[in-house]
């Protein structure tokens, strides 16, 4: 099956909520397993600088160091990296940035605030709707020729779906921006593999290649919003005119230069190993309800699956006490889609024993 292309200058009334995100579903009282944000105490390696970042804020914010820190971790010069407010203000500045882009395409499923930015900036949005029948997998030759800006996730949320590089690299080429956004490639890892499985981000040799990181998920830094662009450095430079001076604050420029530290690698290739674990615990509890199919390989902190039903069966896990998230707000999905986020496996138990009693019901 071919990919579904649309366009349109504005989303409709009758088009998915792409404003909505997965704190929505998270309420108080409930078992979170809406937001893909990892909960666990702060190393004293992060907390340190953050607790000393607090005495320098009568000064304005230096991105200096931060940047050279993250541009060390990644094997690039500063000048191919800018600090953002998290990624969510990225995608923001390439959209403002590449107003005169022609023919913005969007890889969906994917997280919404892509085209959300695009659209905020006044940009007609064409998407490529990758196929559930497929598991999502992305077809390199789908995505129009003459697209001049591409936003494609990798893992991909909602489908955590880990694309091949060289998949990726083969939507590079001279006369456009390719933006890959590797928000949860921390937490990902394969068998014989050092680093982060098929990530952009050291890649120099791909024309237009703009990576967006985040910090959010795996250092549980959402309050604090900070996350950075990879690319060239005539490229991030048209994004930073875009961006309000002093975006980012002292304390989320001490957790960038914290989180790009050796001992901060180190540190999340463990975590990425036990939450591998931990998805195997919660796919193979899924797997064995009726009715419930997971999407693909799962290869990030989070599994999506299909369900009949499922809008009616979310709602029923809220009456018991738990929040997955809706997947009818990501084009391409539908009511029928939850995402659910990996946790421990006493959490996965409790909750798959409760959707297994709403099922059975």
């Amino acid at each position: 099956m071919r990919a579904q292309l649309t366009g349109t200058p504005t989303a409709p009334p009758d088009e998915p909520d792409l404003g909505h995100h997965g704190d929505a579903e998270a309420t108080p009282g409930l078992v979170d397993l809406a937001v893909n944000v990892r909960r666990a105490p702060m190393p004293d390696w992060l907390a340190d600088p953050l607790v000393a970042a607090l005495a320098e804020l009568a000064a304005y914010p230096d991105p200096g160091p931060a940047r050279s820190a993250v541009a060390a971790r990644h094997g690039r010069p500063p000048e191919e990296v800018l600090l953002t407010a998290g990624a969510a203000e990225g995608f923001v500045l390439i959209a403002r940035a590449l107003r005169d882009a022609r023919r913005p395409v969007v890889v969906h499923p994917q997280f919404t605030e892509p085209e959300a930015a695009l659209r905020a900036a006044g940009l007609p949005v064409e998407r490529v709707l990758l196929d559930p029948a497929e598991d999502f997998r992305l077809d390199p030759a789908r995505v129009p020729a003459d697209a001049d800006l591409v936003m494609v996730g990798n893992p991909t949320n909602p489908t955590s779906v880990l694309h091949p590089a060289e998949a990726l690299a083969a939507l590079a080429r001279p006369g456009r921006v390719l933006v890959v956004d590797e928000a949860f490639a921390d937490t990902t890892r394969a068998p014989g593999v050092e680093g982060e499985p098929e990530s952009l981000a050291a890649r120099r040799d791909l024309p237009g290649l703009v990576v967006v990181r985040s910090l959010t998920k795996t250092w549980g830094l959402a309050g604090l919003r900070v996350g950075y662009l990879l690319g060239e450095a005539a490229l991030l430079a048209r994004f930073a005119e875009a961006q309000p001076l002093w975006a980012v604050s002292t304390p989320a420029l001490a957790a960038a230069a914290a989180c790009a530290s050796p001992a901060a690698v180190t540190a999340e290739r463990a975590i990425a190993a036990g939450l591998a674990a931990d998805r195997e615990h919660l796919v193979a509890r899924l797997s064995g309800l009726p009715g419930v199919r997971v999407a693909g390989r799962p290869a990030s902190a989070f599994v999506l699956v299909h369900l009949p039903g499922a809008a009616e069966v979310r709602e029923r896990l809220r009456e018991r006490g738990w929040a997955v998230r809706r997947g009818d707000t990501f084009p391409g999905l539908g009511p029928d889609w939850l995402r659910i986020a990996v946790r421990d496996p006493a959490t996965t138990d409790a909750f798959t024993d409760a959707l297994a009693e709403i099922l059975e019901a």
